[in-house]
């Protein structure tokens, strides 16, 4: 059974929306507050493989940690690039939601639910 990871920031607007979706469809989420525990390296290369657009799908590029930083992070390595993110959470977007085989980041219903009913239909394998 893949356990869905809620990474999210309580004060966000999108991370409020989608908790409240997941309580009322009733589904079951292990929820990591991402500024007091920023994602690992590991956990933040599996989001990134996850991706289809790579650094640019979870990269907050509206942000202000964004637009007042003072590297280019399209020239880092992804090393350098993740030890950033590490540095500063506020620069991933948020929420991200994974149940380690696909990913939904941001508020997004029809994402929520594609990666609900997948966890939903492999739950009703099990029996």
């Amino acid at each position: 059974m893949d356990e869905l990871k809620f990474y999210t920031y309580p004060s966000c607007t999108s991370c409020r929306r989608t908790k409240a979706w997941l309580k009322n469809q009733g589904v079951e989420f292990n929820e990591q507050h991402l500024f007091r525990e920023t994602p690992s390296v590991n956990e933040l290369k599996k989001i990134l493989s996850l991706t289809t657009h790579g650094i640019d799908e979870i990269l907050a590029k509206r942000s202000r940690e964004y637009k007042t930083l003072e590297v280019d992070v399209e020239n880092l390595s992804l090393s350098e690039f993740l030890d950033l993110v590490i540095d500063k959470p506020k620069l991933l977007r948020r929420p991200i939601l994974t149940n380690g085989k696909s990913i939904v980041i941001g508020y997004d219903p029809d994402g929520l639910k594609k990666i609900t009913d997948y966890r939903m239909e492999s739950l009703g394998n099990i029996s």
